[in-house]
C-alpha cells in the first residue's frame, strides 16, 4: 500500500494582463443574457479559484 496522502500536482493558473481582462469583460458584456458561455465562464472562475488554493 502506498502513501494515502499523495496529492495530484496543482494545475497552473494562467495570468492575464489588465488589458486582456478589460477586453474580455467588454466582450462578455456584449453577450446576450442567458448565453451558455456565461455559465461556462463562471465554472472556469471557480476552477481558477480552486487551483489558486491548491498551491
Amino acid at each position: 500500500m502506498g502513501d494515502s496522502d499523495v496529492r495530484a500536482p496543482c494545475p497552473p493558473v494562467v495570468e492575464y494582463s489588465a488589458a486582456d481582462q478589460a477586453r474580455a469583460a467588454a466582450e462578455v458584456d456584449a453577450l446576450p443574457e442567458g448565453t451558455v458561455v456565461l455559465q461556462m465562464l463562471s465554472d472556469y472562475a471557480v476552477l481558477r479559484d480552486q487551483a489558486r488554493a491548491c498551491r
